[in-house]
């Protein structure tokens, strides 16, 4: 999908290029690529060369022309063949071979930085395979840069406040999310597959996502379904039934033109049993402290502690095994990170996961998690399914009763 150029974050990234003396970026993450020339590769071959002053060089799979040139802000665009029948070489190889000319050709070779550090998987958009590099990767640059460096800090920093295309952006992504939160909570039933319930999520989003309003070009979600006692964490979805009075919980990836939504979402579809009115009564006022709490000018470290002891004080200690706060946007998973053991703070801009979690022994328990874009006066959920999954439900009920009376009217 075409995007104006957002030079917010172009000249954000570039007033951090000048501060640290780089010539270059070198970029092949494809959400890094994303970041800075809005092409989105359907592999991880792909590179980008962002100088710090002048026109940034793209190099894209040959088969893709198309899709550059309609979505990519630089109009400086080479290709490289998916396969050369004079170089047995994997492409992404050529890709590289593009890069080095065009650092030497501009004069980009004093200080060049490249993507050392990764941090975490980097989908391309067919997602299924994530992008990794070889350490001759790295090592080639050393043979003709003067110096080369890890661009990881810049990138991150730069990426953890989200302009107001960027947001525009992730708020496709939850609308389509809850959408689909809607349509599954409407049809599965008791006794159905997680991995059924799981599909009929997915297949919703990419059936009305692609061409959504007219702005998206590809949407798919990705999700862990996990019912009853099969609620844990760090678990695949399996063949388990949906139970009737126990939640099921949706662990939601959507991803809109490379830019996501990290929810957790559950849906019960009988009556809920009375444990789990307790549990989710306890979750509710964890997140809601959590919520409150991240605003401007917050302490990272002191969200985590808040979390982990609100949990512990309503009998949980040393729940949940998995991070509570973290950065969303052109990964599911991105910088910043909430740890009691390290620094940081929230500041305006930022979109944030935040995702408390309780688990029983043997199986069984709730995470509620959602996205936040931090505000100058506190921050704004960007998905409109509620957390508190009892109201979802009678919101739900409440258009089949009305869906049900207009039929028997007319």
């Amino acid at each position: 999908m075409p995007w104006p150029v957002d030079n917010t974050k172009l000249d954000r990234v570039r007033s951090l290029m000048k501060a640290q003396g780089l010539s270059a970026l070198v970029c092949r993450a494809p959400d890094n690529v994303l970041y800075l020339t809005n092409y989105w590769c359907m592999k991880g071959y792909d590179a980008v060369i962002f100088p710090r002053e002048g026109e940034p060089t793209l190099i894209a799979l040959e088969p893709q022309q198309a899709d550059a040139e309609r979505n990519s802000w630089t109009k400086d665009i080479l290709y490289f063949k998916g396969y050369d029948e004079r170089d047995p070489r994997p492409p992404q190889f050529r890709a590289w071979d593009r890069a080095y000319e065009v650092l030497k050709r501009r004069g980009l070779t004093d200080k060049v930085a490249l993507e050392l550090n990764m941090g975490t998987q980097s989908a391309d958009r067919m997602v299924g395979e994530p992008t990794t590099f070889m350490m001759s990767y790295f090592e080639s640059f050393k043979n003709f840069c003067g110096e080369v460096v890890d661009a990881t800090s810049l990138l991150n920093e730069a990426r953890s406040i989200k302009t107001n295309q960027e947001v525009e952006r992730m708020r496709l992504a939850n609308e389509l999310a809850a959408l689909a939160m809607d349509y599954t909570r409407e049809h599965m039933r008791p006794g159905m597959k997680e991995s059924e319930v799981g599909a009929m999520y997915e297949g919703f989003v990419h059936g009305i996502g692609v061409g959504y309003k007219h702005k998206v070009e590809m949407a798919r979600a990705f999700t862990l379904v996990w019912s009853g006692k099969g609620i844990a964490t760090f678990t695949a979805t399996s063949d388990r039934p949906i139970q009737k009075d126990e939640p099921t919980l949706f662990e939601i990836w959507v991803c809109v033109d490379g830019y996501w939504t990290d929810l957790t979402k559950n849906a019960c579809p009988g009556e809920l049993k009375p444990e789990y009115h307790k549990l989710l009564d306890l979750l509710l006022k964890v997140f809601d402290d959590a919520v409150s709490f991240a605003r401007q000018g917050a302490s990272f470290p002191e969200l985590d502690k808040l979390v982990r002891a609100r949990i512990a004080e309503g009998g949980y200690p040393g729940q949940p095994s998995h991070p509570v706060c973290h950065g969303v946007g052109a990964r599911a998973h991105e910088w910043p990170y909430a740890h009691q053991a390290g620094t940081g703070t929230i500041k305006k801009g930022m979109v944030l996961a935040i995702e408390p979690g309780i688990y029983w022994p043997g199986g069984g328990g709730l995470r509620l998690e959602d996205n936040f874009l931090i505000t100058e006066t506190g921050n704004e959920k960007l998905c409109t399914d509620p957390d508190d999954f009892r109201l979802a439900k009678h919101h739900q009920e409440s258009k089949t009763e009305n869906r049900e009376l207009r039929t028997e009217n007319s």
